[in-house]
């Protein structure tokens, strides 16, 4: 089953439009306080710029196997903790794992997310053009990695600063929950906090090697049902997309 909820022909007319309109009203609004500064602190109005602002740039995996286990691997380049790498599993069961690397990244996302058990647990990957590996303790992964999806060339018709700014997710938040079933750009995560998914690319993943507590998870399959980290789950299709998350906290 075609995972995208739009044809193409339907997203290059809509995204231009979306483009425009969000334009259109950040001209209204200089227009109407014309000293004030685009990106100045305050020069946006409405809950999007209210507390404090955590950058995650990296990328994401979302995984499925034959054995209904599925993965969300983030991979993340740079983020308030640095560099670093975790993973979100659900079993067949619909158990939640997150595996860390430190208490300071595990409380970070348990806030954010929901699990049933946290693990902490030296957690490596390493990224090249055809494939990621990923070691974290009683969990092995190795998934390749292939050319740029349809929606990821689609992604590309957006300037990476539109792509990802919250204001613009948080407006194309229902037309992306119509493109990718199951995918939100915007939405509560919980305590008080709000998260943002900037995808700017998106490239096919064309098969996995993984074993959980020594247990092989099988071969590659769809992201099904989807996994219930948060407000969004990954993509039905195995993918590897380019990500900017943005969570908006309160202040403390």
């Amino acid at each position: 089953m075609r995972p995208l909820g739009l044809l193409p022909s339907e997203f290059s007319r809509a995204a231009p439009d979306a483009a425009k309109k969000a334009e259109q009203d950040g001209r209204a609004r200089r227009q109407a306080d014309p000293g004030r500064a685009v990106g100045a602190p305050g020069a946006a109005r409405g809950p999007v710029h209210n507390g404090v602002m955590d950058r995650f740039e990296g990328h994401i995996a979302g995984i499925g196997t034959t054995s209904g286990t599925r993965l969300v691997v983030g991979r993340w380049d740079s983020s308030p903790f640095g560099a670093f790498t975790d993973v979100m599993l659900e079993d067949s069961a619909g158990r939640r794992t997150l595996l860390a690397p430190s208490q300071e990244i595990a409380d970070y996302v348990r806030a954010t997310y929901s699990f049933d058990d946290v693990v902490l647990t030296p957690v490596t990957s390493t990224l090249s053009g055809d494939r990621i590996v990923v070691d974290a303790g009683q969990l092995r992964l190795r998934a390749g990695i292939g050319g740029v999806t349809l929606l990821g060339r689609l992604l590309g018709v957006l300037p990476r600063r539109l792509a990802t700014h919250p204001r613009w997710l948080a407006f194309v938040n229902p037309v992306a929950s119509r493109l990718v079933r199951g995918v939100a750009t915007a939405g509560s995560a919980g305590n008080g906090r709000t998260e943002y998914y900037g995808v700017t690319s998106a490239r096919a993943v064309t098969g996995v090697t993984a074993t959980w507590h020594g247990s092989d998870l099988g071969a590659l399959a769809p992201v099904s049902p989807p996994v219930r980290f948060g407000f969004s789950s990954a993509p039905a299709r195995p993918q590897l997309v380019s990500v900017t998350t943005t969570i908006r906290r309160p202040e403390e």
